[in-house]
């Protein structure tokens, strides 16, 4: 039996590469301390992609939120920003050393989708 069945974790940033790091650390703690661990690396590297992707195209700041829910036996992490526009994942063929940020997401993810707040 689940003794917390909805636990909750929002981070308020800005989308800077020197922040990037404090909030996989952040997003590492707290899914161990829910005992967590083996998601460890796969919600980690889906934070770092989607807010490098924050840092590269977001407009008209850099401001967005991470959130963790953890209900029942599901894990969401997501990433909202002030951009309305939705992201766009690239085709494989145009993939170089960059541009790869969503692509690697769904690839780490059981699903993920983009949606206008």
């Amino acid at each position: 039996m689940i003794s917390h069945p909805s636990r909750h974790c929002t981070v308020e940033l800005q989308a800077l590469p020197s922040r990037i790091g404090q909030v996989r650390r952040i997003v590492s703690a707290q899914l161990r301390y829910w005992h967590l661990d083996p998601l460890i690396d796969r919600a980690a590297l889906g934070v770092t992609e989607l807010l490098t992707n924050v840092h590269l195209h977001a407009q008209p700041d850099k401001t967005c939120v991470v959130e963790m829910e953890l209900l029942l036996d599901r894990l969401t992490v997501s990433v909202r920003d002030h951009d309305p526009r939705l992201p766009v994942v690239k085709a494989a063929e145009t993939l170089s050393s960059c541009g790869r940020g969503l692509a690697m997401v769904a690839a780490v993810s059981e699903s993920w989708g983009a949606r206008p707040e």
